[in-house]
């Protein structure tokens, strides 16, 4: 069976498109590969992404040419970091020193508008996530402090449950948020900061859905219809997002995409769907292909499935694209971030009208953003900060 590729035609549409209206990516973990190079050591300018990475996935040649107009970079810092609270506060320079490093490449962005400035500059608005909580270590002081730095999104968690939040992939024990997630979560909504609920269990994204005075973001997840990993989002979830006016940012992993590459992952994961840590993992995988053949790739049509089934289930309003690029493997034509117009012109060959995907590439994700601004200015009028430790909220 030959590998999907749009039509001509679509593609040609689809780079026409997007030369017109923003694409918005929501999740790359770049700084993560940045801070862990054995000669970059953190340092920008040592890695340069002005060249291309054929080992890795994402450089600015490569964005140029799949048409982004803004990344969401992520400060990831995994849960049982030494010292997560300068881990996340290296990332954070990372990402700033792509800014400042590449500035005829990247506008340093922080609020709605500068979407559309970036574009108009030929520029790539560069912004700045947290992608795990792990770096409070249980205050909410960081929070305003990573606010002044310019970070505009936070995932709650990683793979791991935390002293105040359940992840999906871990055991649950606090059944949600504890009064301290609580706090963090209204926190978020005061300042103005994206709320994203990628990576936690569906009884977070429950009370969350429940407390948060503004919409809420899934940066990176599918349907579990679909495909039974964890991660992704259940029906009784989907359901609720319209209601919300929320947004689910389709993700280009593939045991996330498709059932088959989950199924042949299996052996190698923990019951979470995680990696199992075995003590030679790479000899496992060897032994694994040798007995069973490679992983079914994902492909693009079964990524398409994924976002025409959460149209269904919430509405064209509230889908966008959320890739998770890290250097790891990638579906069928999406192997690195000059590929997003393949995606775009799969909609094309769907018989997908451009208002609908100019939504899906940024209209709704924008929408979004700015509805959380105007909750913030809302709420600074009424509310102060929110200061202490987890053991002032939690006995």
């Amino acid at each position: 069976m030959s590998a999907y590729s749009p039509s001509e035609k679509a593609h040609a549409h689809a780079l026409k498109l997007l030369d017109k209206i923003p694409l918005i990516d929501g999740h790359n973990d770049l700084p993560w590969i940045i801070h862990t190079h054995p000669e970059a050591r953190m340092d920008v300018a040592k890695y340069d992404i002005a060249r291309k990475h054929p080992e890795s996935d994402t450089d600015i040649p490569r964005l140029r040419e799949g048409r982004v107009s803004a990344q969401w970079w992520a400060a990831f810092v995994p849960t049982l970091a030494e010292k997560p609270g300068r881990a996340t506060l290296e990332l954070l320079d990372i990402i700033n020193q792509l800014s400042g490093t590449y500035l005829d490449v990247f506008l340093r962005a922080t609020n709605s508008t500068d979407i559309a400035r970036a574009k108009r500059l030929k520029k790539i608005a560069s912004f700045m996530t947290v992608e795990g909580g792990v770096g409070l270590e249980n205050s909410l002081g960081p929070l305003r402090a990573w606010y002044a730095a310019g970070m505009r999104l936070m995932t709650l968690c990683h793979n791991e449950t935390l002293d105040w939040v359940d992840s999906a992939t871990d055991i649950a024990r606090h059944d949600g948020l504890t009064k301290f997630g609580d706090a963090v979560v209204l926190e978020l909504n005061r300042l103005g900061i994206i709320v994203d609920l990628a990576h936690t269990a569906p009884s977070v994204m429950n009370r969350v859905l429940d407390i948060s005075r503004a919409p809420v973001l899934f940066s990176h997840n599918n349907a579990l219809a679909l495909c039974d990993h964890p991660r992704n989002i259940p029906d009784s979830v989907l359901d609720r997002v319209r209601a919300k006016r929320s947004v689910i940012m389709a993700t280009f992993v593939p045991d996330f995409i498709s059932q088959a590459a989950r199924d042949w992952a299996r052996p190698l994961k923990d019951q979470y769907g995680k990696s199992s840590f075995l003590e030679d993992h790479s000899a496992a995988v060897a032994a694994h292909v040798k007995a069973n053949g490679p992983q079914p790739r994902a492909t693009i049509p079964e990524l398409c499935n994924h976002i025409e089934y959460m149209v269904q289930k919430t509405g064209v309003d509230h889908i966008a694209i959320g890739s998770d690029f890290f250097g790891g493997t990638t579906p069928e034509g999406l192997e690195d971030v000059s590929k997003f117009p393949n995606l775009i012109a799969a909609l094309v060959d769907r018989g997908w009208a451009d208002a609908a995907i100019a939504k899906i590439a940024s209209g709704n994700f924008i929408r979004l953003f700015r509805s959380v601004e105007r909750t913030a200015r809302a709420l600074h009028k009424t509310e102060g900060a929110r200061t202490g430790r987890i053991e002032d909220y939690d006995l």
